[in-house]
């Protein structure tokens, strides 16, 4: 078990590929960010965590890093990192009352949840996963990524079932929803069966907390390779208005088409969707439209119920390019469910019309 929670591993990941992408020594990394190299290395393993400095000379680091170069994406990686530091020492701290979880406060985004999950599932966030190799070969041996060590593993799914467990009831669901889809990280052999007990013990009282409680136990479980639960969620959840509805603005929030942060999910029950653009959510949607993906049904439906929202998407665009593209691929696979290939024909049917 850890002393103390580790606040800076992830933060310090980045801006080691940060470095490592500009083609920088530790040395000159510390003479252009105006620092020791000892500081520069004991942030890099987190011994020196990111998340201390304050926040007047972290934004003078980053100006720093933005005149070497640094790539955009990758600046936003870090701010990121330097978030989820701080949820992932907060979950680590065992003193830390259920109650006063930050990850009750705000309603996850993909970049933040991404880069979150990293040291759990060992998968790099999109604007670190395929960046060219380092312009400078590495000296020796280096981990591929943040890790959380064996024990810690130990003490953040602990404390995610503990935190799931005790924030039921009012103004606590947006807790226990969070902590839940991040225990779907956890590998160990009755992780399955305690999520699945999970949903079989709530019952919320509102149809919004019944959908989306559906929803996160069907994401976890396709996530553990079940896609039974998923199938049943969108013959049940999303055949309505209000279920469509929920899941464009889910799915929209989710990948960053609303910018402005959610502090609670009621957002999602909002029977108009608003006013955002869909590309990116298309282009999202059809990058997971791959028959062994575990959300290819789910993607599919998305996709189908976001072309008669926004049918303009598919009149230009490169995610339009990719859609017209993968739908042969699609339609090929043995593995979709009849439902799934009727919405594949008639997102065919809807991008012959657009182009004619």
């Amino acid at each position: 078990m850890p002393s103390r929670p580790r606040t800076g591993l992830i933060s310090g990941y980045v801006l080691r590929v940060i470095r490592e992408q500009q083609g920088y020594t530790q040395e000159e990394t510390a003479e252009r960010l105006q620092v020791s190299p000892d500081t520069i290395a004991g942030w890099e393993t987190g011994r020196r965590p990111l998340t201390a400095v304050p926040v007047g000379q972290m934004l003078r680091h980053r100006h720093r890093l933005m005149q070497m170069g640094t790539p955009a994406a990758l600046l936003q990686a870090l701010e990121r990192a330097l978030e989820a530091d701080v949820l992932l020492a907060a979950v680590l701290d065992e003193d830390t009352p259920v109650e006063e979880s930050p990850l009750g406060t705000v309603v996850m985004q993909r970049e933040l949840g991404e880069v979150l999950a990293w040291p759990l599932n060992g998968v790099p966030p999109q604007s670190v996963r395929n960046l060219p190799s380092p312009a400078r070969p590495r000296r020796g041996p280096a981990p591929p990524g943040p890790a959380l060590t064996h024990d810690e593993r130990r003490v953040f799914f602990t404390q995610m079932r503990r935190t799931a467990e005790h924030a039921r009831g009012r103004g606590k669901f947006l807790l226990r929803r969070q902590a839940l889809y991040l225990s779907g990280y956890d590998t160990t052999p009755d992780a399955a069966e305690w999520l699945a007990h999970q949903q079989r013990t709530a019952h919320p009282d509102d149809w919004l907390t019944r959908w989306l409680n559906a929803r996160s136990v069907a994401a976890v479980s396709a996530r553990h390779g079940d896609r039974d639960r998923m199938a049943h969620f969108i013959d049940t959840a999303l055949q309505d208005d209000a279920g469509q509805a929920a899941n464009l603005n889910y799915w929209a929030y989710w990948v960053g088409e609303m910018r402005t942060p959610e502090l609670s999910d009621d957002f999602i029950a909002d029977r108009e969707p608003r006013p955002w653009p869909g590309d990116r959510l298309l282009t999202h949607l059809v990058q997971g439209l791959a028959p062994e993906h575990g959300y290819v049904n789910l993607n599919i439906h998305s996709v189908w119920s976001l072309i008669q929202v926004r049918p303009n998407l598919l009149r230009f665009g490169t995610a339009a390019r990719a859609l017209r593209d993968r739908l042969p691929i699609m339609l090929d696979s043995r593995e979709l469910s009849s439902r799934s290939r009727r919405e594949l024909e008639s997102i065919r049917y809807a991008i012959r019309l657009a182009e004619a």
